[in-house]
């Protein structure tokens, strides 16, 4: 029920009893007594009924507050209805917080609630299980306090939280777990960790099968291409028609040899991550003997290729490593480039950025095709790519080097006219040839 009191009502009720007490004085022949007498009274009465709020509010633990009749009856009845509304409010609140720990506990992952400075605020079960956080026991540590490792220093270094970061779990090293950071809320970081030690160990296996597949194919077609060159080599010993068929296996003999020596390049380049093993590497020279081993190798097609070269353009990484990227963006060009096509190089700085880009005026890729076509095997037209000698495995070996140097591959292309590989290097590998 709603309640008003005005200054005016106040102010009546105060005269029409100052004037009855007066009057009352006046009778009794004293005036001034009886009115003071009322006064005190009024204020005594007041008092009390304020101490009693006061008793209510800061000692009691009764949730009814005292009763009153007039004035101080309507104060409590109001604030007994604040209070009913607060607990209501508080009961809901209570019952959404609990929802959202259900929830949390729910994940099959660890969740962490982190503050913009990367301190716990809150945690699930599973992040003790996996991480060994504790809650409430860890509240205002630093995450980067409790998780020691280099990997993820780096990651919080680099602040690049769009791909997840891998380390081992620090309360059991046989767990691999995933890591990753995102906005929660204006001022909260949302952490998650999840284990993948599975996903990780089949990876493992199947770069194992790969290469050693890959390794045992090379004796056996070394042996076949020995008696295919062999048996040609011999004059006269084959009419047309088997010289014809020797000529066939030696060309998909050779095609098997180059699919294998990519997958091996692959399996070498999806392991070694070491930083260790990068130099300076003078990119600059690097570039112009690939492109004159590519104008070698390119004398049937013709095409007109050109370079722009910076010469104190220099980065940081692992050399072979690089020259397989920029060999085979370059030999894509070539390969896919009608004759007499026109390709260009260049090598330059783009802003705060190293950029290596090779632009060709051939056919171009479909739009559909441009996110796949880093995927191993993928090729966006297999007929042509036969006649190229293509694997489909190129470009999936550029993606796993710059993954190792924290570069970036972007891919310009209109179907019909042309398409333009460019390779962006971070700021923090550029160097400058001495």
């Amino acid at each position: 029920m709603f309640f008003r009191l005005s200054a005016r009502t106040i102010i009546s009720r105060l005269i029409v009893i100052l004037v009855l007490s007066a009057a009352v004085g006046f009778l009794v022949g004293n005036t001034f007594l009886f009115v003071a007498l009322s006064a005190v009274t009024i204020l005594v009465w007041h008092y009390h009924h304020l101490f009693k709020l006061i008793t209510w509010l800061w000692r009691s633990k009764a949730i009814s507050p005292p009763e009153a009749e007039g004035i101080w009856g309507r104060i409590y009845d109001g604030l007994y209805h604040q209070t009913k509304k607060h607990r209501k409010k508080h009961k809901l609140l209570n019952a959404k917080i609990r929802q959202f720990r259900d929830g949390a506990e729910a994940l099959p992952d660890a969740a962490l609630v982190l503050s913009d400075d990367l301190t716990i605020e809150w945690g699930n079960k599973k992040a003790q299980r996996l991480l060994g956080i504790r809650w409430p026991g860890d509240i205002g540590q630093r995450i980067d306090n409790l998780l020691r490792f280099p990997e993820f220093s780096q990651y919080l270094e680099d602040a690049n939280f769009e791909s997840p970061c891998h380390i081992p779990s620090p309360i059991n090293a046989e767990l691999v777990l995933e890591l990753r950071l995102m906005a929660y809320g204006s001022e909260q970081v949302l952490f998650l960790a999840r284990d993948v030690s599975k996903v990780h160990r089949l990876e493992e296996m199947r770069r194992d099968f790969v290469a050693n597949v890959s390794h045992e194919l090379k004796t056996p077609l070394t042996v076949v291409r020995g008696y295919v060159e062999m048996v040609q080599m011999t004059e006269h010993a084959l009419d047309p028609y088997w010289q014809k068929v020797f000529n066939t296996m030696d060309t998909q003999v050779s095609r098997m040899d180059r699919l294998v020596e990519q997958l091996l390049i692959l399996s070498r380049v999806e392991i070694n991550i070491d930083e260790d093993d990068k130099q300076l590497i003078d990119m600059p020279k690097l570039i112009r003997a690939l492109v004159e081993d590519s104008k070698w190798l390119n004398q049937d097609k013709k095409h007109h290729i050109t370079a722009n070269i910076d010469d104190h353009l220099a980065i940081e990484g692992i050399d072979n490593e690089i020259k397989s990227a920029c060999l085979n963006l370059i030999s894509n060009a070539i390969s896919y480039t009608q004759a007499n096509g026109n390709i260009h190089i260049s090598w330059q700085m783009d802003g705060n950025k190293a950029k290596f880009s090779v632009k060709d005026d051939g056919p171009g890729i479909r739009p559909e095709n441009v996110n796949r076509i880093t995927e191993r095997f993928f090729r966006v037209d297999k007929s042509r790519s036969r006649d190229t000698g293509g694997s489909g495995l190129g470009l999936a070996i550029v993606k796993h080097v710059l993954n190792h140097h924290h570069a970036e591959l972007s891919i310009n292309s209109k179907w019909g006219m042309g398409s333009e590989f460019i390779i962006y290097f971070d700021p923090k590998c550029i160097r400058t040839v001495p």
